[in-house]
């Protein structure tokens, strides 16, 4: 998106695209600007360590964290920023996504990840827009027009 970025988003892998594009197409509709990385805690975590420390000095307000399996992505993240993480789970032929949800949710205290269903990339993107307006009144407003619409849908 051509705006500054407030929110990031963090893939553990290419393949968790498909899913994530929910996310991003959520984030598009409700005019959310976004930047996108694909990094991974165990393969790539020096990438992960300069993405998420840097995140909050370069504008971003929240980070959505996908990962599957171990899932560590969004804890690597939150380790690094003061930002609120939400996690997605991916779906794993393995366990069907129990392993990531669990390793999202199991976070030890002081390092919190907020967790939305396997999959459920959509619901991140409005519950990051949710958090922006928190404390930005043109994303509060999106999201009383999006309940609004569901409420009348």
């Amino acid at each position: 998106m051509a705006d500054k970025p407030l929110v990031g988003i963090i893939m553990g892998s290419k393949s968790d695209m498909p899913t994530m594009e929910a996310c991003t197409k959520q984030l598009e509709e409700l005019g959310v600007p976004y930047e996108l990385v694909i990094a991974s805690a165990h393969r790539t975590p020096d990438k992960v360590h300069e993405w998420a420390a840097s995140a909050a000095d370069r504008g971003l307000k929240v980070i959505i964290a996908a990962a599957g399996k171990a899932a560590h992505l969004g804890g690597v993240v939150a380790a690094y920023t003061p930002l609120p993480i939400v996690g997605v789970p991916m779906k794993t032929s393995d366990l069907g996504g129990m392993d990531s949800l669990l390793s999202m949710v199991q976070m030890p205290s002081g390092v919190p990840v907020a967790c939305v269903a396997i999959g459920g990339a959509k619901n991140a993107a409005i519950y990051a827009t949710q958090i922006l307006g928190a404390t930005m009144p043109e994303y509060r407003e999106k999201m009383v027009e999006f309940k609004r619409a569901m409420a009348q849908g």
